[in-house]
């Protein structure tokens, strides 16, 4: 921190001048022999002058002198700290790749090694607090399965359906995955981390992963030295030569990993300390990485003009004024009513100011109540989940992000048609946006949902029935329709055609198709 001291404009530092110019100046009007010396013969002058006994000692050209000084050092603008670009999240985001390949479905951790990892990872997403995330999976070819995004239901309902047996290629190929999380954080302005859950990392991929200079990388492993049978759900243990096949966790792998790459390298626990560990290992690669980033820095003068305020009221002269201020400003800071804790910060803080110190402290209803940003208010009624609120304000900014905004908040609204309408409206200010793409897919997918739905629901028939019957065995028969406004977004995902994993598979195939025609 001290070697990034410096001052953002510090051409000001010249007016340093100013305050020993008043000091000098001071000291000389206030040498009474000296004004009078060519007046007075000294032997006179030395009985004439009495010198001040008692009263302050603090003069006020003193005070003045301090204040110019700390007022000048605050303008010039002292800083310490890069400050990030607005709307860019404090957090990380995360790319987290997930190994597919057949070894991964050993038991030698229960229930295995692949469902021990989607264990970790629903620890991880729950860590993060809405941090931006995407999932990549990969075993002799590398996928995307979702990119970055806030929505953890949305990524714990693609990992939880992840299986070896949707992979097109077998075997297992580390720096595809690496390359494909590079190019997925590539679009991302805040720097990234890559973490890779899996039983081992082949030699081959070492290269790759000291060529990375751009993300931070994180490697957890799965599994134990010992090893265990590698049984799949759909054929029961894999077996080689009549015997069966004994997988064991590559740790002399890991180990010269770290040690020729400097990639952090850990081994999946019991409990969550190594989730701990990985998040502990995606704020350090964020914090690093931010501190030689950007050329924003964080204007840090502001905190000095608290002692200017301190020595402004050591001027005021002994009485009412100083005393009657410090009373108001106590009656406001104790005030019990709203109204004058408001007119106080009114006084101190800008409306968006007062919204964004009551975001950060999670009051999303009153930072709305204050912003008058359209972005930032409409950010504000999103997170306290008024949805309808949020579209109204998004709606009178005509950006892309805006666009993507509001088609999150029609979908949380369950407005699919207006959401499909809304992601293309972003897509078409901002070409190839890999998030708006992916909500927009999901948005039609819900949207057919819905159609298929409701053709399913028999019409109401244009003629009375000759007779009414009670069903008995009602309870028996099909169940009755869940109302769509109650669905979370894995019942969403459940009333599709195919499930995510078929889906994945069927997805997996076609991007493989067209990378080896």
């Amino acid at each position: 921190m001290i070697a990034d001291f410096h001052f953002l404009r510090p051409w000001l530092l010249l007016g340093l001048f100013f305050p020993i110019a008043v000091l000098w100046l001071s000291s000389r009007s206030g040498d009474v022999r000296n004004q009078w010396k060519a007046m007075i013969a000294p032997h006179l002058l030395d009985r004439l002058v009495v010198d001040a006994t008692g009263g302050s000692t603090i003069r006020p050209s003193w005070i003045l002198t301090g204040i110019l000084t700390v007022g000048i050092l605050a303008a010039a603008g002292p800083t310490w700290e890069r400050e990030q670009p607005p709307f860019v999240e404090d957090t990380a985001p995360l790319i987290i790749a997930v190994d597919l390949s057949p070894t991964m479905d050993a038991i030698d951790v229960t229930p295995s090694r692949l469902e021990r990892a989607k264990l970790k990872i629903h620890d991880i997403i729950a860590s993060r607090n809405g941090a931006r995330t995407g999932v990549i999976a990969y075993a002799g070819s590398a996928h995307l399965v979702l990119p970055l995004t806030e929505d953890a239901s949305l990524i714990e309902s693609y990992t939880d359906a992840l299986a070896t047996r949707i992979m097109p290629v077998l075997g297992k190929d580390t720096a595809k995955a690496l390359k494909l999380a590079e190019d997925t954080l590539a679009q991302e302005r805040a720097t990234g981390t890559i973490l890779f859950i899996t039983d081992g990392v082949e030699q081959t991929a070492f290269e790759a992963f000291k060529q990375n200079t751009q993300s931070g990388i994180v490697v957890l492993g799965v599994g134990t030295a010992e090893g265990g049978p590698v049984k799949t759900p759909e054929k029961g243990f894999l077996t080689e030569g009549g015997n069966r096949v004994l997988a064991k966790l590559d740790i002399e792998g890991l180990q010269n990993l770290h040690r020729l790459t400097g990639a952090d390298v850990a081994t999946a626990t019991a409990d969550d300390t190594d989730v701990r560990w990985v998040s502990q290992r995606i704020r350090s690669n964020f914090a690093q990485k931010k501190a030689t980033e950007g050329d924003r820095w964080r204007d840090m003068g502001w905190w000095l003009v608290v002692p200017v305020m301190v020595a402004l009221a050591l001027n005021f002269r002994r009485g009412w004024v100083v005393r009657m201020g410090a009373f108001l400003l106590a009656l406001r800071l104790l005030s019990p009513s709203d109204a004058g804790a408001a007119e106080f910060m009114d006084m101190w803080l800008t409306p968006d100011q007062q919204g964004r110190l009551a975001f950060e402290h999670g009051d999303f209803e009153g930072a709305a109540a204050h912003f008058s940003d359209p972005m930032w208010r409409g950010v504000s009624f999103y997170q306290a989940g008024k949805f309808t609120e949020a579209v109204d304000a998004f709606a009178s900014v005509d950006t892309a992000e805006s666009w993507y905004d509001q088609g999150n908040a029609f979908l949380h609204l369950l407005r699919f048609e207006e959401a499909v309408a809304a992601f293309k409206k972003a897509l078409e200010r901002r070409k190839d946006w890999p998030d708006a793409q992916a909500n927009l897919v999901i948005a039609e997918r819900l949207l057919k949902a819905k159609k298929d739905e409701e053709q399913e629901q028999p019409q109401e028939p244009n003629e009375k029935p000759d007779s009414v019957q009670f069903d008995d065995k009602g309870k028996q028969g099909k169940e009755g329709q869940i109302s769509i406004a109650e669905q979370t977004s894995e019942m969403w995902m459940k009333n599709l055609q195919v499930s995510p994993a078929d889906l994945m598979a069927r997805k997996f195939s076609l991007e493989t198709q067209k990378r080896n025609p």
